[in-house]
């Protein structure tokens, strides 16, 4: 059985790939022109490329294709054009399904987010279940991957074939670009973090999570969504942990949330002016008053779902960050972008 694998270049699409081989499936990987192709350096995949705004390019590409892992997404926290988020997020995702619902596709494994779920007020775990609707989704990345969501949930009633999954924190090697959750590993570190926020994040080894998506197609419930998660830490517990892994001090200094806040105004204020990125964002900094802590019981007991210790997550994260594979590929990226 072959499986087309969107975002295969990306961090968690590429696990999925390494997953997925070392479990014997054939894979079609969908590239767009000039993706950074590292991640799937050696790796025995076929090469379709093509773009989800395109879909002629999504019909060839899933040609003979059995499965879909629809993995790909923009994931920032700020851009200076949210409608990019809801072109690839929303219609992407639903013009990609409903080519496979046409292709035949026998069962498609959507990957979702724990953004899109409630938090619980009391600060206990959320799951599945945990209420949430799109007035409580924090800026545009959150808005978007809840409306593909509710697309796809949609689809499941009406018979697309497909289970989702929501990942938590994936943290791990591959991690090229890096999305925002690498770059508080990365800049943790190199010594660029003197302080934090009191929030908290469910952490987990993107290996794990890309194990939970074959389990998901395996076993997974149609029209179901799965937490694919791993330890619940607070941001002060991740970064005294990076720090004594790279032999740093800890930061110390905890800012409240009302100091940070107009800062990440002021930041993209700036990215505006200069058509640059910013590391700190105002909906990060909404966001960051949540301790954003998940179950993952629900794909524990139906799929047989586990998870390492995120000690070993974010290990493996700091090794990747000082390898010469990122370096090399992080001068390069940055001098193309100049």
């Amino acid at each position: 059985m072959k499986a087309l694998v969107t975002g295969a270049t990306g961090f968690v699409g590429a696990a999925v790939v390494r997953s997925l081989l070392r479990a014997g499936w054939p894979v079609r990987a969908l590239l767009r022109a000039g993706s950074d192709r590292r991640n799937l350096s050696g790796l025995e995949v076929e090469l379709a490329m093509g773009e989800l705004a395109d879909e002629v390019s999504l019909e060839r590409a899933l040609q003979g294709c059995e499965a879909l892992f629809h993995v790909a997404a923009e994931y920032r926290l700020w851009t200076a054009d949210p409608q990019s988020l809801y072109r690839s997020n929303v219609e992407g995702t639903r013009r990609l399904l409903e080519v496979a619902w046409r292709a035949g596709v026998t069962r498609i494994v959507y990957t979702s987010s724990v953004a899109t779920l409630g938090l619980r007020a009391d600060g206990q775990p959320a799951d599945e279940q945990t209420p949430a609707q799109l007035s409580d989704m924090i800026g545009h990345y959150k808005r978007s991957k809840y409306l593909a969501e509710q697309w796809v949930l949609q689809a499941a009633r009406a018979g697309l074939p497909v289970v989702i999954v929501n990942p938590s924190t994936p943290i791990g090697p591959g991690d090229v670009k890096p999305t925002p959750t690498g770059r508080i590993v990365l800049d943790a570190a190199n010594g660029r973090t003197p302080a934090y926020v009191d929030t908290g994040l469910n952490v987990v080894h993107v290996d794990d999570v890309a194990e939970g998506h074959l389990l998901a197609f395996e076993r997974g419930r149609i029209g179901e969504r799965y937490i694919l998660g791993g330890t619940d830490m607070t941001l002060q517990q991740i970064l005294t942990t990076i720090a004594q892994l790279v032999g740093r001090p800890p930061p110390r200094v905890r800012l409240p949330h009302a100091l940070v806040l107009p800062l990440a105004y002021a930041a993209e204020a700036y990215a505006r002016l200069t058509h640059g990125d910013t590391r700190i964002t105002v909906d990060g900094v909404r966001m960051a008053r949540h301790h954003m802590f998940f179950s993952s019981s629900k794909a524990a007991g139906e799929l047989g779902y586990r998870a390492r210790p995120a000690q070993q997550a974010l290990e493996d994260a700091v090794r990747w960050f000082q390898s010469d594979t990122f370096r090399v590929g992080h001068i390069q990226r940055e001098q193309s972008q100049r």
